[in-house]
């Protein structure tokens, strides 16, 4: 113990945030085995057909732990769901805005709120899964549920709400004291867990003859192809170059000092097609668990089918949508305009105050266009080519994008650490030789 104690002392802190990412991993894939009571997992497989349907894509997201009906069911997914309300309302509720403005005080309340938002929808959706397990027809003679009733219905709902709660918590772990962003990272590693699977799938199906090896080629091909696509717009920026007044040296020399202003094409990052797909998934979930023969409800359902043009149309604008939605947030240009201006820097050829607000908000609208067609054709063309075309393709574009936006992130941040402990290491030295002399 001693030994173990030591060694965890001298680690520095970039390396108990790694370790401490990979052991909450590691919890978040064992909880995601542990069975909810009362249910027969071999009974619900059939509902989930791989990448090919949604129930599939939602199942990957969750790193299998729907359909193994385990506790993790629900997975962050109803945190997710809550993130997207409380932002939404943040923009059009005067009350919220104040108390975003407020600093890092409101953001810990509407934290707090999308929380409890949380919590409420994933007793909603935690009672729509027991009842449909209730009311799904035996399989092969095996029904879904042991023995249904009450007591059943309210252990289960108890089981997949702490489940949810635990998976939030642990996110938020991550994010604290751990390395990158920790919903992101979580539905990374269910999306990793689910990736042997689909290849061994894809070489299987060539082994038979069932796949030619032009077609195994060209999958792989395509895949990196997007992978490299992704590597290169999650890089890429537009720089914005800012001036400041002259500073008349001892010298009698003017400098000029210069910066750059950085704004990034996919400002949004994974988060607008994970918020994207978190709403066309629920539709699907829906018709999964809530059975219904009214007409109309079947067909409102029928609209958000994957693969189908409807499906596909919703989805782009969906992904428009939550791309400029996300950059609005992230990026306030009437604010970066005023702190330029009070600052005494000003962009070459543009006045300073409404001039320069205007030049922001026209330059990262055009750099949002851009990325929002670059999300369209990694998300989007892949489930044409899968659904409309017969490239069977082992992973999504969404999940491809996930996977690679959150290593880019994650190494970004390691870097960022990297660089702020030699500067604090250069800062240190430096004060060290100022007392010695």
């Amino acid at each position: 113990m001693r030994y173990l104690r030591d060694f965890f002392k001298n680690l520095s802190d970039l390396q108990k945030r790694i370790l401490f990412t990979l052991g909450a991993l590691i919890i978040y894939r064992v909880g995601s085995f542990i069975p909810l009571p009362g249910v027969n997992a071999s009974a619900v497989l059939h509902l989930f057909g791989g990448e090919n349907n949604m129930m599939g894509m939602f199942d990957m997201f969750a790193g299998g732990s729907l359909s193994r009906m385990s506790v993790l069911a629900l997975n962050i997914f109803p945190y997710i769901s809550a993130s997207i309300v409380l932002q939404l309302l943040t923009a059009t509720s005067k009350t919220l805005s104040d108390l975003r403005k407020e600093g890092e005080s409101g953001r810990i309340k509407i934290n707090q709120y999308t929380r409890y938002l949380a919590v409420v929808l994933a007793v909603v959706q935690g009672w729509a899964v027991v009842r449909g397990l209730e009311s799904m027809a035996p399989v092969n003679g095996i029904p879904a549920v042991v023995n249904p009733g009450f007591a059943f219905e309210l252990s289960a709902i108890i089981a997949l709400v702490g489940g949810t709660v635990f998976v939030m918590w642990l996110a938020e772990q991550i994010t604290a004291r751990g390395i990158g962003q920790g919903a992101s990272l979580l539905i990374f590693a269910g999306i990793v867990a689910q990736i042997p699977s689909g290849v061994g799938k894809v070489f299987s199906l060539g082994s038979v003859g069932q796949m030619s090896p032009a077609m195994i080629a060209l999958v792989v091909g395509f895949v990196v192809g997007i992978v490299a696509l992704i590597a290169f717009f999650e890089q890429a920026q537009r720089r914005i170059q800012i001036l400041y007044p002259r500073q008349v040296m001892a010298n009698g020399v003017a400098n000029t000092n210069a910066s750059y202003l950085p704004i990034k094409i996919n400002m949004s990052g994974v988060m607008g097609p994970v918020f994207a797909s978190s709403i066309m998934m629920l539709p699907a979930f829906v018709q999964r668990f809530v059975q219904s023969d009214k007409l109309i409800v079947q067909q409102i359902l029928g609209f958000f089918t994957y693969g189908a043009w409807s499906y596909i149309i919703m989805f782009t604008l969906l992904i428009a949508f939550f791309a400029y939605f996300q950059t609005s947030v992230m990026f306030n240009s009437e604010e970066t305009g005023n702190n330029l201006k009070n600052m005494g820097g000003y962009i070459p050829g543009v006045r300073p105050g409404e001039q320069t607000i205007h030049y922001l908000d026209g330059v990262v609208s055009r750099t949002t266009a851009i990325g929002v067609l670059y999300l369209i054709v990694v998300c989007v063309l892949p489930i044409i080519l899968n659904t409309h075309m017969g490239m069977p393709l082992a992973i999504g574009g969404t999940s491809v994008l996930i996977v690679a936006g959150v290593i880019l992130d994650t190494v970004n941040q390691v870097q960022s650490y990297l660089v702020a402990k030699q500067y604090s290491s250069v800062v240190g030295n430096t004060q060290k030789k100022s007392r010695f002399r």
